[in-house]
């Protein structure tokens, strides 16, 4: 994936933002910074030492001017305020390309190095966010096949007390659970069940190996899901979550999902109420 950082003079925030990306060493991912309006600069010496400090040098980056080039080969684009964005949309580049840094990083320039100091934790707060969401992530998303089967069982007896069995994840599959399998190139990473009832949807579990959280994972599965929804025309995803999970409740909630009641001593071992969180759709707009 080739990523592209935009702001004026790729001079002060573009560059951090291209040297953070870079200092992670992701798998698959490429990063350069280019600016609206450069002419040939070196990178300014507070955004320099202001990386410094954390260990990522920067000193031999020069500002260059965004080419068409450039955005052909981009295949996401992230400025660094919304109106970088209007710039490029203007311009005729899809907006599916497009995409701004957190809610927008101010510009640090003519600032002292406090001010640079701001800039850079922003920037580097706002990537790991998209790092979480996986906005990064080599992230591949499959239908269930006989191969998975083991890795979901082994899985499933990893992050569960009561986990579904080879058998019992087969039988679900050929009742009509819907499964979706997050992938990398070595291993499988986690995965998601959905049974389809009528106009309804009822998520039977979420997992994901551990060595894999905290990526996006599960919010693209969930997103999968979502997709799944969409297409067969489902009012509703449902499903339950431990009360006690704070996380998945968080995750939950941040892809959409809305506490919509409560299953008294839901869980065994141990025993413990479920929260029911919902996401609902509306196609009133799409004129399903």
């Amino acid at each position: 994936m080739n990523i592209l950082f935009v702001c004026t003079g790729n001079t002060c925030r573009s560059p951090m933002a291209e040297g953070y990306l870079r200092s992670k060493e992701l798998d698959g991912i490429t990063v350069i910074s280019r600016g609206l309006a450069s002419d040939g600069s070196p990178v300014s010496l507070n955004s320099k030492t202001a990386m410094a400090e954390v260990g990522i040098d920067i000193s031999g980056h020069i500002s260059r001017q965004i080419t068409d080039r450039d955005i052909n080969k981009a295949d996401k684009i992230i400025c660094l305020s919304p109106s970088h964005r209007a710039v490029l949309l203007s311009a005729g580049v899809p907006q599916e390309k497009l995409y701004i840094l957190g809610k927008g990083i101010s510009d640090p320039f003519g600032g002292d190095i406090t001010v640079y100091r701001r800039c850079r934790d922003e920037i580097f707060a706002a990537i790991d966010e998209l790092q979480k969401d996986g906005f990064f992530g080599n992230i591949c998303i499959v239908p269930l096949e006989e191969r998975h089967i083991k890795d979901i069982a082994r899985l499933e007896a990893l992050c569960f007390s009561e986990p579904w069995s080879e058998e019992g994840i087969l039988e679900a599959y050929r009742l009509g659970t819907k499964f979706f399998i997050a992938e990398n190139s070595k291993q499988l990473m986690g995965y998601i069940g959905i049974k389809a009832v009528i106009d309804e949807g009822y998520i039977t579990n979420v997992a994901v190996y551990p060595q894999y959280r905290g990526i996006g994972v599960a919010t693209a599965l969930i997103n999968k899901v979502f997709d799944f929804a969409k297409e067969k025309g489902l009012s509703f995803v449902s499903l339950e979550v431990r009360a006690s999970n704070t996380a998945a409740v968080s995750l939950y909630e941040k892809t959409g999902f809305k506490e919509e009641g409560r299953r008294k001593d839901f869980y065994r071992l141990p025993r413990e109420d479920a929260l029911i969180m919902t996401k609902r759709f509306s196609y009133e707009d799409s004129g399903n």
